[in-house]
């Protein structure tokens, strides 16, 4: 069997069977038993679910990392191979990933004995709730490793492209509750309540002004909400409505910038409505910001092997290596996967052409690095 044709085979597996983050334990287990097969070590870290591999030997070590998770979405995307598993999809792509890091394995445990140094390889579970990465840093998977390197699908770039940049790339996501409590009343006599429909309303409106009326048009946000829950009948003002939402930044100095105006909003808006607003934070992954140095090398490697290279723009996602990036140096990549349906749609179908091209590049982008620490 073809790398390729194996490659493609292991990726459609994974995407019958997705599982959710954290859950991923038939996951697990395949990775497992796919990398024993093919004379891989398996390292024993205490991990629930996911798994660390090794190979070649030496001082000298450099890690690559895929996700494995999937999201609780029902897949619309028609493929024959589409999951099996009601309301969950790989619809981000980690199965391409993880199959991409599979194929670089391959390669370089064929080529083990002429290698510089080690590679460990990290296939991380729960990146989608931003809780995996950590988990792997917690068990040790990062002692002795002196740079890491991994990868996500870019749907909006054709097979064959690649992109990356140095510094901040993805950003830092912050995630928001708001409730606005005010006097419930009969809808035919509001004058004897507090509207908290009313004011949520138009604490939307304000709120989403933040971002163009308060930041300097040169920096990087997004304020987004995304619910809106309150009142259960016709003829009722409820007295509490629930907003939630998100805070996409690349720079610290304007993720506090808008957290105060925010809170600065719903104070005024509490007082003019006489209501209480209560704002709770909930903290994503951190800005992931590349070393300069290993995303230039990433590029130039990448140009080696045959991709057209550009500059990344800047990317308003969250993305869990960030926190890799946090202890050692590294670079995370765009690799052109060409799906007409975004990350995170139902219909996603990301093109497979990509995986053994992706698989060629990370083994030899390893095999360099190995040279270059």
């Amino acid at each position: 069997m073809s790398l390729n044709t194996q490659l493609i085979a292991w990726r459609r597996e994974l995407h019958q069977y997705p599982e959710l983050s954290g859950q991923e334990v038939a996951t697990t287990a395949r990775l497992r038993r796919w990398l024993t097969e093919a004379g891989i070590a398996l390292l024993p870290y205490d991990l629930e679910t996911g798994v660390v591999a090794e190979i070649g030997q030496g001082a000298s070590q450099i890690a690559l990392r895929a996700d494995i998770d999937a999201l609780p979405i029902e897949e619309r995307s028609g493929v024959a191979f589409s999951s099996q598993t009601p309301g969950v999809m790989h619809a981000c792509g980690h199965d391409i990933h993880t199959t991409v890091i599979l194929g670089a394995a391959l390669q370089l445990k064929a080529r083990e004995a002429s290698l510089p140094g080690r590679v460990r390889i990290l296939f991380q579970p729960a990146e989608e709730n931003f809780g995996g990465a950590k988990r792997l840093i917690r068990a040790g998977v990062l002692e002795n490793v002196s740079a890491i390197f991994g990868m996500h699908n870019e749907p909006g770039l054709p097979v064959g492209a690649f992109a990356t940049r140095g510094g901040p790339f993805y950003a830092n996501v912050d995630r928001f509750v708001i409730r606005v409590t005010g006097k419930g009343a009969h809808a035919a006599r509001p004058h004897e309540g507090t509207d908290a429909i009313l004011l949520s309303s138009q604490l939307v409106t304000a709120l989403h002004g933040v971002a163009s009326r308060n930041v300097n048009t040169l920096d990087s946000v997004v304020l987004s909400v995304t619910r809106i829950d309150g009142g259960n009948t016709w003829n009722v003002l409820p007295e509490q409505v629930e907003l939630e939402g998100t805070l996409r930044t690349h720079r610290g100095e304007v993720q506090q910038t808008v957290k105060a105006r925010v809170g600065e909003i719903a104070a005024g808006f509490a007082s003019a409505f006489n209501a209480q607003i209560d704002i709770t934070w909930y903290a994503g992954p951190t800005a992931l910001v590349n070393d300069e140095r290993w995303a230039t090398f990433a590029t130039s490697v990448a140009r080696e092997t045959g991709y057209e290279t550009q500059h990344a723009e800047l990317h308003m996602g969250g993305e869990d290596f960030a926190v890799y990036l946090q202890h050692i140096p590294g670079a995370f990549v765009s690799i052109g996967s060409a799906s007409p349906f975004g990350l995170h749609h139902p219909a996603f179908n990301p093109d497979e052409a990509l995986i053994e091209p992706a698989a060629r590049y990370f083994a030899r982008l390893a095999e360099e690095a190995l040279q270059h620490i």
